[in-house]
């Protein structure tokens, strides 16, 4: 007889289908919960530059190109005018004060001179007549007032000697007024005599204290169009080395021309231009160094112009100490000028991320060195060498610091 088969709730097959699905169901789990969902990016490790964070000493500084100069320039202008008759040196050779350089001729000026000349000689003539005439007057004077003294005394003692005579009436009255009229004209005449002679003295006086001026003047003016003369023959105001000369024989000169310059090679300075940006934060007294042959040398600033050209402004740079040997003028010194004092600092080396991230974030890579990840950073002042890193990055750890422009922004680079 038949057997009724009791059917099984939970088949092999049925058991299989559901343990299947739970482990589906885990799997897709886990992949959600804890499997790495960042978008990957495969980089070959020899077309990026790695650097390492370090612990060190951070100091703002720009790099400045600065050109040796001497310590100083001196220019050669023409005190006056004239064509240039001898040239004695030319540009480049050393020279010492005073040494000739160039001989103007200004035909104008040596007659000017002549005529001046000729005019002082007159002056002079002019004087000694006033001055002889004056001593001749003198002794005219002299003259007639000894003849005047005696024609007095004698009417003196006419007038007198009636006198007695008048009262005794041994003389009339007219004869006796006679007498004294003539005495009394005498002394007034003798009076007139010394009054004029005063007055012709003291105008003679007057015009050779006029001429002894005029004299002095026209002397001045001589001494002045000598020393004109004199100016016709340039010469170096200081020794060194004539550096230039802008004429040529025959070569009109106007005055107040520049004709060259002498360098004074006693020492050097250097002179740099900075850009605007700058202005604000560069000052006398702040230094800089350069390395030359193996060596650093200081500099400091000496002046700072005022004045902004074309987005730059120049400064004057003076050595600290020794200067090279060798150095010579026109040289170009590659300068770094100091913006900040050095204080303790995490460092991070410069590099082309910066310009992909603003300095925002950066791939750090982990401890095997095989994956870089993003991590947000925050950097703080620059040099040309390193940022300064405020937060993010610690001493030790390893960034990619080569442009990103080629990574898509991706979260993790693998590099191989």
């Amino acid at each position: 007889m038949d057997r009724i088969i009791e059917k099984k709730r939970w088949p092999p097959k049925k058991i299989a289908g559901y343990a299947l699905a739970v482990v589906l169901i885990g799997l897709v789990t886990y992949f959600i919960a804890f499997a790495d969902n960042s978008s990957k990016l495969n980089v070959e490790t020899q077309k990026t530059t790695i650097a390492s964070v370090s612990q060190g000493s951070f100091q703002e500084f720009i790099p400045v190109d600065g050109t040796v100069h001497p310590i100083k320039t001196i220019m050669i202008p023409a005190v006056e005018g004239g064509t240039v008759d001898q040239k004695y040196l030319e540009g480049g050779k050393p020279v010492r004060q005073g040494d000739l350089i160039l001989k103007l001729t200004n035909n104008r000026l040596v007659l000017d001179f002549m005529n001046q000349e000729t005019l002082m000689n007159d002056l002079i003539n002019n004087l000694q007549s006033s001055k002889l005439s004056l001593q001749q007057n003198k002794f005219n004077l002299r003259r007639r007032l000894t003849t005047l003294d005696a024609q007095v005394d004698a009417a003196k003692d006419v007038y007198e000697r009636n006198i007695s005579l008048y009262e005794a009436k041994a003389v009339s009255q007219q004869e006796f007024f006679g007498f004294r009229r003539e005495y009394e004209r005498l002394k007034a005449e003798r009076a007139i005599e010394l009054e004029s002679q005063k007055f012709e003295e003291n105008n003679a006086r007057q015009q050779i204290a006029q001429l002894e001026t005029t004299i002095a003047r026209t002397s001045r003016n001589l001494q002045m169009m000598e020393d004109n003369l004199k100016n016709l023959y340039i010469k170096a105001p200081i020794s060194g080395q004539l550096s230039s000369i802008q004429v040529e024989l025959g070569t009109p000169v106007q005055p107040g021309q520049v004709i060259g310059q002498i360098d004074d090679l006693s020492g050097f300075k250097v002179k740099a231009e900075l850009d605007q940006h700058y202005v604000s934060r560069v000052f006398a007294g702040q230094q800089g160094s350069f390395t030359y042959n193996g060596q650093t040398y200081p500099l400091e600033i000496s002046l700072v112009y005022s004045e902004v050209t074309n987005g730059r402004f120049p400064v004057d740079m003076k050595f600290i100490g020794r200067v090279p040997e060798s150095i010579r003028r026109g040289q170009t010194l590659q300068i770094r000028l100091q913006l900040s004092d050095p204080a303790p600092a995490v460092l991070l080396p410069r590099g082309g991320f910066y310009q992909s991230t603003g300095g925002a974030w950066a791939y750090v890579l982990d401890e095997t060195g095989k994956v870089a990840a993003k991590r947000n950073i925050r950097l703080g002042r620059q040099n040309p060498e390193y940022y300064e890193v405020l937060e993010g990055l610690k001493p030790g750890e390893q960034v990619i610091v080569s442009s990103y422009d080629a990574f898509n922004d991706k979260d993790k680079l693998e590099l191989r």
